[in-house]
């Protein structure tokens, strides 16, 4: 796996080789993504939940973002993306933490962190999306124009209020939605 733009486009990362575990997000789906998001990247705060391989968070430091939280529960996910920071020389721009979702979101409504960008990419199994956008709203997580990007497998529902643009992209089997607040 590599990173596919900004300062460290082409540079290698490691990613888990449990499938189970993780389930990497493709070069084309990342170039899309970041494409998507090439004016709001640049000294952005994000929070990349469910990291895996910290590809998403490490693409997001590539291209100019402040700082980025990486959080998974997985010990052998922490271990690799940890890894990836110091091979990118990136210790000082991120956090790793070892958490479940929820205990790290409520460690930043403890620590009142604010994210500009929030990257969502749970199993696709996993049907926590719309409660994880639900505290990122309530607990006032995400900037005022801030922007969650969501990765699943099946179309998310659009009607929300609280965001005032929403575009779908899809790849293969892999759905993108992007909701700017």
């Amino acid at each position: 796996m590599r990173i596919v733009g900004g300062k460290y486009r082409s540079r290698n990362i490691e990613f888990p080789t449990n499938q189970e575990i993780t389930r990497p997000t493709k070069d084309v789906v990342r170039e899309g993504i970041f494409s998507a998001l090439s004016f709001d990247i640049e000294d952005a705060v994000v929070l990349d939940l469910f990291a895996g391989s910290g590809s998403m968070g490490l693409e997001s430091l590539s291209r100019g973002a402040q700082f980025t939280y990486f959080v998974d529960k997985d010990k052998d996910a922490i271990r690799i993306i940890s890894k990836n920071i110091q091979t990118l020389n990136e210790n000082n721009n991120s956090k790793v933490l070892n958490y479940d979702y929820m205990d790290a979101l409520n460690e930043f409504i403890k620590e009142n962190i604010k994210f500009d960008i929030v990257i969502l990419d749970p199993p696709y199994k996993f049907d926590v999306i719309d409660e994880i956008i639900n505290i990122l709203i309530d607990k006032q997580l995400l900037k005022e124009h801030g922007i969650i990007v969501i990765e699943t497998d099946y179309p998310i529902v659009l009607e929300d209020s609280r965001f005032v643009k929403n575009k779908n992209y899809k790849y293969g089997r892999t759905l993108v939605t992007i909701r700017r607040k």
